[in-house]
């Protein structure tokens, strides 16, 4: 009876370690995960409660039609607070991680790239921008907003912003790909704050 315990108790434990290691692995290949910074804790971002809101929509809900391509096609307004101790610029993404895979294999379409913002920003208006804007997947510096192909499913599509806090200037000119931001972010990320709108063509 105990050696049949025993074994139970040890399948358990092996259970437990591989699932472990499948969720750690499956963050640290995350498309967009970007190492932090050395001087970073996670006592200090704790406490710097480091957010990403919009006055244009509420986290998880759709994005009104004049920030897409079926309206004005501009960006939203964005505010953030809590920008940790010691950044000396801020990057800003957003993406598109439900693009079709017959469209584009890798499933995902770059929106909206701006870095070296001044640590001192707090917002951007409806339209607004600053820093250095990066390339978007159409080809152009700057914002293009959700247009996600009707005919396609999913037909709703997630508009993730992160919004990062880093320990440097980034040493890339205007027209940066997100790909060449993000490999320049590595190692030098001290916070990163998140919100994602939802978008469907009628």
């Amino acid at each position: 009876m105990r050696n049949a315990l025993a074994i139970v108790g040890l399948g358990a434990l092996i259970i437990g370690a591989g699932l472990w290691l499948a969720a750690h692995q499956g963050f640290t290949n995350a498309p967009d995960t970007v190492t932090m910074s050395s001087t970073s804790s996670s006592a200090s971002m704790n406490k710097s409660e480091f957010s990403l809101t919009s006055s244009a929509f509420a986290a998880g809900s759709a994005i009104p039609s004049p920030f897409t391509c079926d309206g004005e096609n501009k960006s939203p307004s964005l505010s953030w607070a809590g920008v940790p101790e010691g950044a000396r610029s801020l990057t800003l993404i957003m993406d598109d991680p439900d693009v079709p895979k017959q469209l584009k294999p890798d499933g995902v379409f770059d929106h909206w790239v701006l870095f070296n913002i001044p640590p001192s920003t707090t917002e951007l208006a409806a339209g607004g921008t600053a820093g250095m804007p990066g390339g978007n997947g159409a080809g152009k510096n700057g914002y293009t907003g959700p247009c996600p192909p009707a005919q396609y499913e999913p037909s709703m599509h997630r508009y993730v912003f992160r919004l990062y806090a880093l320990d440097t200037d980034l040493p890339l000119q205007e027209g940066a790909s997100k790909s060449d931001v993000l490999k320049a972010m590595q190692g030098h990320v001290l916070g990163q704050a998140e919100l994602i709108g939802m978008y469907k063509r009628k």
